[in-house]
């Protein structure tokens, strides 16, 4: 325990202990959407493909994106959007071509192949998404106020890059 958490009063170092379970939260949970995601993947036999490149192509959806564009939305990081984008284009997943405007960028969108791909997340996801109503796991009322928090969390961190605070 640090000198700072020592001199903590109550109620802050209880708000401190729940902000840090939140964030190993978040961190768990996306390493098990890619479990969950690469079982799935097994399941139907599909393992050329690994659970990233998966969301990377359920994300792009219809859309004809750069790299650049992927990053800004705030999906994926640095050289990991690249290289995943090379590799997709190497296995058949994705078509490339440069932009007529900027030479150096260059536009990506789904193949047959890539669309194949992304129905199969989306049928786990409404799969998921029905069970947890279902089994009254979640409903919606609880998804929103869980993403509502998310989504408070999200802008507190990007106003701290932006150094608002």
């Amino acid at each position: 325990m640090s000198i700072h958490s020592q001199l903590l009063d109550a109620r802050t170092q209880g708000v401190l202990n729940s902000y840090l379970d939140s964030l190993g939260l978040v961190e768990r949970l996306h390493r098990l959407l890619l479990d969950v995601i690469k079982d799935e993947f097994e399941r139907v036999g599909l393992l050329e493909i690994n659970a990233v490149q998966a969301l990377l192509l359920f994300n792009i959806g219809e859309h004809e994106v750069t790299a650049g564009e992927l990053k800004s939305r705030g999906y994926y990081q640095g050289s990991n959007v690249s290289y995943n984008l090379k590799k997709l284009v190497e296995m058949g997943y994705m078509h490339h071509q440069r932009c007529e405007i900027d030479r150096r960028s260059v536009r990506v969108k789904l193949t047959e192949e890539g669309r194949r791909v992304r129905a199969i997340v989306g049928d786990l996801f409404v799969r998921q998404a029905t069970t947890l109503d279902e089994k009254n796991i979640l409903g919606i009322e609880a998804i929103e106020d869980i993403n509502a928090g998310l989504k408070r969390m999200e802008r507190f961190w990007t106003d701290q890059i932006r150094y608002i605070y």
